[in-house]
């Protein structure tokens, strides 16, 4: 059952926010991000002022967090909805270090595992984890080096920037 309009209206402070549904969990879900991704933070938690079809009065209602500076709002809206590959976030790594911690924060955090850089974290939201040397090497001006990289790619679960350089110098 959506919000009232006043009630999330009041909870947003950017033009444009990301709103994500969780079953009761967004503000586990928010400290994570936070503790995890760089340049994320909680900002805010707000109870609920009475009762609801998933809650109950002062249960989390939604939680302010950004996530790679992004703002995000966490609605514990209850078990109707699910996070589906529809939507990501896209993270942009700079080495192999930056790329297995947050894999692995991800996926050894009750996450799974997906292909070509994808995976999912507990809650079921959907994470592109991409090393910068990855963009570079499927956006190559040379079609048969892009190719290449981009095939070694396909083969991934977790990018491996060592084994795309090597398929873009092949």
């Amino acid at each position: 059952m959506p919000l009232p309009h006043t009630l999330w209206k009041a909870t947003m402070t950017a033009k444009n926010t990301i709103c994500l549904w969780f079953d009761g969990t967004a503000l586990d879900a928010a400290r994570f991000y936070a503790d995890t991704i760089p340049d994320s933070a909680v900002t805010a938690v707000h109870r609920a002022p009475g009762d609801y079809p998933s809650g109950k009065q002062g249960d989390v209602l939604t939680v302010e967090f950004t996530v790679a500076g992004i703002p995000c709002l966490g609605l514990n809206g209850g078990p109707m909805f699910r996070h589906t590959e529809a939507f990501s976030f896209q993270i942009a790594t700079d080495d192999q270090s930056e790329t297995d911690r947050l894999w692995n924060a991800i996926v050894g955090n009750g996450g799974q595992e997906s292909a070509c850089g994808w995976c999912k974290d507990k809650w079921g939201l959907s994470w592109q984890i991409t090393p910068r040397a990855l963009s570079a090497a499927i956006t190559d001006p040379d079609p048969a080096a892009a190719r290449r990289a981009f095939n070694a790619m396909m083969q991934m679960r977790k990018i491996d920037i060592a084994v795309i350089e090597a398929a873009l110098r092949a």
